[in-house]
């Protein structure tokens, strides 16, 4: 087995644990909300709760994708063509990323550490 193999089979198991962490998240966030549904009966609280879980699934499975798509342009001979290919596809990630992270938390990444000092991460913990 050479290395090239094995940096691809690690790249492999970079792009499934990332969609089994997109499937597992999005279902156990459904069902999460289907359980609050069915005990709080307040549809808003649970839609919030409901985005902010599929956002959090979203985020790690999309950080593990960009993880795996770097792993794999180790594994083959890089071109331009390939370089530029993977630029782009974590740069469109990367993007998503940052937009799901907007849209849990209300604000940019950078923004956070300034206008929450002293605070503890997962200030908003459901």
């Amino acid at each position: 087995m050479d290395i090239n193999h094995t940096v691809e089979l690690i790249g492999l198991a970079f792009e499934l644990a990332g969609v089994g962490v997109l499937a597992a998240g999005s279902a156990l966030a459904f069902v999460r909300s289907l359980v609050s549904l069915i005990s709080i009966r307040d549809g808003s609280l649970v839609y919030r709760h409901l985005r902010l879980y599929l956002g959090r699934a979203l985020m790690i499975g999309l950080e593990l994708l960009i993880a795996a798509d770097i792993i794999h342009s180790i594994a083959v001979d890089p071109t331009f063509a390939t370089v530029g290919v993977l630029g782009l596809i974590v740069l469109v990630r990367t993007f998503l990323s940052w937009s799901i992270d907007v849209e849990i938390n209300g604000e940019w990444p950078w923004q956070r550490a300034r206008l929450h000092k002293g605070e503890s991460p997962g200030r908003d913990e459901v």
